[in-house]
């Protein structure tokens, strides 16, 4: 028997929830939070937290690994050096996307994604689906099927010619959503508007980088948050809106909530830090670093998401990485060249530096506060995908995944990363804490310097029913007050 009451206690930290901040020890036996107290007994390991903010471990609930793109381009992460990248980050747990292929089964992509991250993953992982073929046999059996199985979540596209879904196929993906208990989650750009700017542009040699924010104005998305928003209010089921960039689209969302509709929003690390300008002043091709969907806004958008992130608009605040190299053909420069913006693959690298931007930007400079910072990046996530409290908390019974944070000057520097791009968007850029520390159900992982954890040990996590959608039995709920009859419609 052991002498040791615990085997790990993290001693005298000042303890950050989405609730509360407390000095405690945190006892931790098997690798669960067992006790959270003062003075408590000595665990077979010590860490001193001290004079130090401990949070969860981040849940970072929308990123890219290993994903299949169209030949020759090619993401610069897979499991093994993106779950890495994030751990280093203190980001514990992510939720990458099995994508749907046109023409291919969901289940197909779910097993394909399996094979991409058995024995590769440092950090706890649980999927969303991309639905991008709902086919009869996709609505009435694999969607449900997979729902029951643990994959809880589905992302849906406005645009992007491979992905995108027209209103009614949106209507049928929300239906499932609704009947069994899942949370949809919309990328939401007007595509037709995007293809009528962009040939316009084209025709007017009008290619380089910079032109991608050109042909992609915030009414795109205003206008697409407005009509998912009507789609999800016409079947009353909640609806996610991903990666929102801009005042417009918030306008929006705002809109929806005050007319009694349940919309949740996430937004990202690009649209408080980066701006259009990062596209290119002029026609230099570097702007490709920063070519994403939807593109990056102007300086005073940045303040509307920073009001966004305090006041509640904001469930979740996720990297969105999006790893593709610059240089070399399978990245930025597809077969070696420069190419026209609508050819650029789209994203940015962020997994890594979501953490630290957002609590030295956000916390130290009092834009927010901590207990907001853990519940955007940990606890949020957690809830909103069906993995709370197991993430995203510091409770009794919840795994030991723990951030001790060093509050010091530094600057981003792209070698000092972990992920396989050859370039962060946040180079240079001066922040005053990175944490000092990261465990993973009570392992260390990152001692602030090196990666020293056991390596390849994450968990696949069957997520469970989101929290954030209805308690009401899923088919008798009642009519949103706006609809048109006052029960559900019934349908065979």
């Amino acid at each position: 028997m052991s002498a040791y009451t615990y085997d790990v206690v993290v001693r005298g930290g000042t303890v950050a929830t989405a609730s509360d901040v407390f000095v405690a020890d945190i006892g931790i036996r098997d690798g669960k939070i067992v006790q959270l107290g003062l003075d408590l007994m000595p665990g077979r390991r010590e860490v001193d937290a001290s004079g130090r903010v401990v949070t969860p471990g981040g849940v970072d609930a929308h990123c890219h690994l290993d994903q299949p793109s169209p030949p020759p381009v090619r993401m610069a992460d897979d499991f093994d050096s993106g779950t890495l990248s994030a751990v280093c980050g203190g980001t514990t747990t992510v939720i990458p996307f099995a994508a749907q292929q046109k023409g291919a089964s969901l289940e197909a992509a779910v097993q394909d994604y399996h094979q991409r991250a058995d024995g590769k993953a440092h950090v706890d992982y649980a999927f969303h689906l991309i639905v991008s073929d709902p086919t009869d046999t996709v609505l009435t059996n694999e969607l449900p099927d997979l729902i029951q199985r643990g994959y809880t979540s589905f992302k849906v596209y406005m645009t992007y010619d491979d992905l995108k879904l027209d209103d009614g196929q949106i209507l049928d993906v929300l239906d499932i959503a609704k009947r069994h208990g899942a949370i949809a989650m919309v990328h939401a750009e007007n595509s037709d508007c995007i293809e009528w700017l962009t040939k316009r542009l084209e025709a007017s040699g009008m290619t380089a980088p910079r032109f991608h924010a050109h042909s992609r104005p915030m009414l795109v998305e205003r206008e697409a948050t407005h009509r998912a928003m009507a789609l999800s209010e016409l079947i009353d089921v909640p609806i996610l809106i991903v990666h929102v960039s801009g005042r417009e689209a918030i306008e929006q969302i705002r809109w929806g909530r005050a007319h009694g509709l349940n919309i949740f929003a996430e937004t990202c690390p690009q649209y408080l830090f980066l701006t259009a300008e990062d596209l290119g002043i002029d026609d230099s091709y570097v702007g490709a670093k920063c070519v994403c969907s939807p593109p990056p806004r102007d300086k005073a958008n940045q303040q509307v998401i920073w009001d966004g992130l305090k006041d509640g608009l904001f469930t979740v605040f996720s990297s969105d990485h999006a790893p593709y190299k610059f240089d070399g053909s399978e990245g930025k420069h597809p077969n070696g060249q420069q190419v026209a913006f609508r050819h650029i693959p789209n994203g940015i690298p962020g997994i890594e530096t979501r953490m630290a931007l957002l609590y030295s930007e956000g916390v130290l400079s009092g834009r927010i506060s901590l207990e907001k910072f853990v519940e955007l990046t940990a606890t949020g996530p957690a809830k909103t995908y069906g993995l709370h409290p197991r993430k995203g908390a510091i409770c009794i019974g919840a795994d030991a995944d723990l951030v001790i944070w060093d509050e010091r000057d530094l600057v981003i520097t792209n070698s000092a990363l972990h992920h396989q791009v050859d370039y962060t968007p946040y180079e240079g850029m001066k922040l005053k804490a990175w944490p000092g520390c990261t465990l993973l159900r009570g392992e260390l992982m990152w001692d602030g310097k090196s990666f020293v954890g056991p390596r390849h040990g994450g968990q696949f996590l069957p997520a469970g029913r989101p929290s954030i959608l209805p308690r009401a039995a899923r088919d008798t709920s009642p009519a949103h007050p706006h609809s048109l009859s006052t029960k559900p419609l019934e349908f065979p």
